[in-house]
Order: structure tokens, then C-alpha cells, then sequence
């Protein structure tokens, strides 16, 4: 008899199959035999140390596992007993199990011995199977104590997550986890606002098997192999997987597309973890067949609650008022330290608990040894969202934005020479006729950028960004450009014929065909004015540069401060 892998029961070992497709139903052993010839044999081996080499093996279970993988490990199988002894150092060459031993064979009637090269049988008992041994439970303890402190203090259900409203007690993401209707999914949002930890309660509260993987270690062949077992499981245990996918982004095209048709059939359900913008980062394809939620940076005082929290879990107080110099106000700032990012204020109040315990150290003590790293993916959203909060404030004129969002790129290493490029656009774009000589101070801010380099370019850089700032703008030029476009993509326009008098002749046969004929040439006429059309006839009566610099609307805003 063996024991079935879905439901632990003994079942004969020949109608094992059977047994699971009737859903663990039939063939059951209620009462299996208490001693066998096979027990008999392993406490003789016990007593004795060997056996004679005339006795025979009988036939192996289908769930029994090969010698070779029977071994000790930290998660609870342990070792078998060989020769009297647990654990021996020694290999036994003579065991060989066949192909169809599984993890279910041990002490039961098929397990009689194996038989040693010297022609002797050593007796293998499978020790009753426990969830967690004592040396693995005081490793995991020291491990838990060695993480870090953003590790330890991951919640373990919906309720502990703060700031985010998708799983708040109204959430869109709560109500389909709660209902067990939980789908594929896409997390989208920066470092530290909880996608890691959301997954893991998901898979807490749903029961599912959970897997997690990092696309920066992970391949195709881990994938499949990851998808066939999701397969057995649901189809063996009924159970369903959840794959958590963290930086899916990282995941080249074919690498993304190996998850379409696991994720379509229901296979596993996909959580996908990114800091990029999935409508960039994640293929079409996969987007389509997963929900895509966005999770919002963390505000300051959803940081000092988890602060908080954090600092009573690590020191425990018999007041409810910590003692200096971790007090309320250090909490503040840590949380406005950290930008919306968890991780980096429990890292940060981690580095301040050391700090405290070493004694006499005053809080400006703690603020100084403190630094922050500033949030910047110079390929990402941040690089993006900084150039445009840039180019909006030199358009708005305001030097102080400005200036504060250049020396944040500056600070946070962004190339120098894409801003000085940024602001040659500006000065033709924004300022562009109010004052073209701005496009000669931000052509030449380029060139000295380019010649002298950081630090020093960031002076030229201020100088220039702060006179497009206050500069006199006019989208005049920008506008009508867009007008001429927009014109082009009217039905005809791109293909209406240049006039005969405005074009080239530079052969005898195009000016015998009246190639420039008409044309008259302004310079030889007074003040260089002619009667002469030069758009084509069907668009004659239309203008593209118009008169205003700027646009016309109010700003309502606006109204009701003057109010």
C-alpha cells in the first residue's frame, strides 16, 4: 500500500491511479496492518546491522523517491535510517530504486530493504514526516532576526498595508480578492509602495500555491518547467498557483510571450511587479489578458504610521511616547526623507536604531549621518516626469521651479547635455519671436556644456535656464508649424502642385515648359515688394501663422483670486 499525494490516506498500491480518479474516494485502507513481513525484516536489519543476500526486494511503489534524492534537507524530509544509523556519511551503491518510486514509499509493506554491494541488505525507514524540525525552525528564527527591518515588517494581510485605496476596505483589488475572484494582474508603481507585499497577501488569503521569481535570475526553460507544474498541481490537488513575477519589465518580448497561453487557460495566475510603465515595458498581448492596477506613491503620514509601527515592534516601550531621540518629530522627517518609498524609511529608521543604541547621540547627530539617495531611473518615468516638470516651469515662468528641478536632474547624475538640448527647443518653441536671441544663448549653453563639462556647466546651464525663464514668450512660429500640419493631413492637401512660377527650372526644357517664368524676383523691385501668390491655388485663402504671441483663454483660477 501507498499513501495517496492528495488526501495522506493508504491506498493499494495497484489501484493508486484509480483511487485519484474517483477523487480519493475508493481503495482506501482504513485499518492498514500494524506489522509486515517488510517491518520484520527492517528490525532484524536494525538489530543485526545486514541481512542475507538470498532475500529479495519486493516491487517498489510508484510514489516512492529514488535513493539518490533521499537525503537530508532543511525543510523538513529527514535523513533516512541506514544501518541502525541516521544520516550516514557513507553512500550506498548497492541501493538503486526504480523509476517508479515515489515519496510516498517508506514503511509500508512494499518497503522490505535494499540490497548493498557486499550482497547485504540495509533496512530504509522513512521517519514520520513533520512540517518543520527543530534545527530548521531556530535557522528560519535566525534568518527572520538577520533580514532587514522592510523585510520583517511586511504585513501579513490586507488590513496592514497603508496608503494603498485599491486594497483599502472599499478597494476594487479587496473586493475581487475577498470573493476569490482574483485575476491576472499587472502592479504597477515605484520602489516601496507594495506590490511585493500585496502579492503575498493575496496568496495568504487565497490559498493558492505561491511562487515568486525575478525576471533579472529567471529564463524560459524555469518558466515552462514553473508552468508544468502549476499544471499537475491543479489537476492532482485541484489547487490553483499564483506566479508573482517581480520586475516583469526586465522580461525581453519572447520571454513575456511565454506566459500568453498559461495565463489565458488559467493555469496559473499571473502577478506582475513593475516600477516602468507597462504600456511601454509589458507587451500588448500580455496587457491584454491581465488587469493593470496602479499603486500611488505612499503620502507622509502613511509612512509614519509604518514607522511607528516599525519602532514598536523593535523597541518595545512600556509608554506609548518613544524615547529621544527617536520621537515623533524624527519620524517626520524620516517620512518626508523618503519620498514615498517604505523601504527606504524602514532602512533609514533601521540605520537610526543603531545609531541610538550606541548612546549619546543627539538627534542632529542622527540627522547628519543620515543621506538620502535620490529617487532617479535615468531610463525611466523619473527622467521623463523631471525634463517635462522642467520645461513647464521655464514655460510658466517661474525661476524657482526651475531652478529646483535642474539641480535635482543635476544632482541625481542626468546627462547635462540633454537638458542644454531641452532648452534650445525651448527658446524657439516658448520664447521663439518675443525674443529670438534666446535661441543663440541656448545654442551656445550647448557648446559650453559640451567643451567644459560638470561640475562648472551647471553654471552656464542656471544662467541660461533662468533668462528663458523670465523671457518674454511667443508661440506664434510653434503654432503655425502645427497649423501647416494639421493642414497636410487634410484629404489632397500633401499632393496639390507646387505653381508653375515658384518651381525650379534648371534645364532648358522645364523653362521652355514656363518653369519659373512669372516669377518676380523681389530683391529687384522697391523695398522688395510684388503681387505675387506662393501657395497653391485651393489654399490660398488659408492662414497658418497667426497674429496673437499667445493663446486667449483665462484661467478661472485666476478670476476667482482676483475676486
Amino acid at each position: 500500500m501507498v499513501e495517496c499525494p492528495a488526501c495522506t490516506k493508504q491506498v493499494q498500491s495497484s489501484k493508486i491511479n484509480d483511487h485519484l480518479d474517483s477523487g480519493c474516494e475508493t481503495f482506501i485502507i482504513d485499518n492498514p496492518p500494524a506489522s509486515s513481513p517488510s517491518s520484520s525484516t527492517f528490525a532484524s536489519t536494525q538489530a543485526n546491522g545486514s541481512l542475507s543476500a538470498t532475500q529479495k526486494r519486493p516491487a517498489s511503489s510508484f510514489f516512492q523517491t529514488p535513493s539518490s534524492k533521499r537525503q537530508a534537507t532543511s525543510n523538513g524530509i529527514l535523513t533516512p535510517i541506514v544501518n541502525g544509523a541516521v544520516g550516514s556519511s557513507k553512500a550506498n551503491p548497492g541501493v538503486k530504486r526504480s523509476y517508479s518510486e515515489g515519496p510516498g514509499h517508506g514503511s509500508s509493506d512494499d518497503d522490505a530493504g535494499a540490497t548493498t554491494s557486499a550482497g547485504t541488505t540495509t533496512g530504509v525507514e522513512d521517519v514520520p514526516s513533520v512540517s518543520r524540525s527543530p534545527i530548521t525552525k531556530r535557522i528560519r528564527t535566525k534568518t527572520n532576526r538577520v533580514a532587514p527591518l522592510a523585510e520583517r515588517m511586511r504585513p501579513d494581510n490586507l488590513d496592514g498595508i497603508f496608503g494603498q485605496e485599491l486594497v483599502g476596505p472599499n478597494g476594487v483589488l479587496r473586493s475581487l480578492i475577498e470573493t476569490n475572484r482574483i485575476p491576472s494582474m499587472i502592479l504597477w508603481g515605484g520602489s516601496g509602495t507594495g506590490k511585493t507585499t500585496i502579492a503575498r497577501c493575496i496568496a495568504n488569503q487565497a490559498g493558492s500555491r505561491f511562487i515568486e521569481m525575478n525576471a533579472t535570475s529567471s529564463g524560459v526553460a524555469e518558466c515552462k518547467k514553473l508552468f508544468a507544474d502549476a499544471t499537475n498541481e491543479l489537476a492532482l490537488t485541484g489547487r490553483r498557483t499564483i506566479i508573482f513575477c517581480d520586475e516583469i519589465h526586465r522580461f525581453s518580448k519572447t520571454q513575456q510571450d511565454v506566459f500568453l497561453r498559461p495565463v489565458e487557460a488559467g493555469t496559473i495566475t499571473l502577478i506582475g511587479a513593475t516600477t516602468e510603465n507597462p504600456s511601454f515595458k509589458v507587451v500588448n498581448a500580455l496587457l491584454s489578458r491581465c488587469r493593470t492596477f496602479t499603486l500611488q506613491k505612499l503620502a507622509t503620514e502613511d509612512i509614519k504610521r509604518i514607522l511607528a509601527r516599525a519602532l514598536q515592534s523593535e523597541l518595545p516601550f512600556t509608554s506609548s511616547t518613544p524615547p529621544q531621540p527617536l520621537d515623533e518629530e524624527f519620524l517626520a522627517y524620516l517620512a518626508n526623507f523618503a519620498d514615498g518609498d517604505a523601504r527606504t524609511a524602514l532602512n533609514l529608521l533601521e540605520i537610526a536604531i543603531s545609531l541610538a543604541n550606541r548612546g549619546e547621540v543627539t538627534k542632529e547627530d542622527m540627522k547628519a549621518s543620515l543621506t538620502k539617495t535620490l529617487v532617479y531611473d535615468m531610463s525611466g518615468d523619473q527622467h521623463y516626469d523631471a525634463i517635462s516638470a522642467f520645461h513647464k516651469s521655464v514655460r510658466g515662468s517661474d525661476p524657482d521651479a526651475t531652478l529646483y528641478y535642474l539641480a535635482r536632474m543635476l544632482q541625481s547624475g542626468e546627462d547635462p547635455l540633454f537638458i542644454a538640448r531641452r532648452m534650445v527647443v525651448i527658446a524657439s518653441e516658448d520664447v521663439g519671436l518675443a525674443d529670438s536671441s534666446m535661441l543663440s544663448l541656448a545654442t551656445a549653453t550647448f557648446t559650453a556644456t559640451q567643451q567644459i563639462g560638470m561640475p562648472e556647466a551647471r553654471i552656464p546651464l542656471a544662467h541660461c535656464a533662468v533668462a528663458l525663464t523670465l523671457a518674454p514668450k511667443s508661440t506664434r512660429a510653434y503654432r503655425g508649424l502645427n497649423n501647416a500640419f494639421a493642414a497636410l493631413r487634410e484629404p489632397g492637401v500633401a499632393a496639390l502642385p507646387i505653381p508653375i512660377h515658384l518651381r525650379n527650372a534648371p534645364t532648358r526644357l522645364m523653362r521652355e515648359l514656363g518653369y519659373g517664368k512669372e516669377y518676380k524676383y523681389n530683391p529687384n523691385y522697391k523695398d522688395g515688394k510684388v503681387k505675387q501668390d506662393y501657395l497653391p491655388d485651393d489654399l490660398l485663402s488659408r492662414k497658418f501663422l497667426e497674429d496673437r504671441d499667445l493663446g486667449t483663454e483665462i484661467d478661472p483660477d485666476l478670476v476667482m483670486e482676483d475676486a
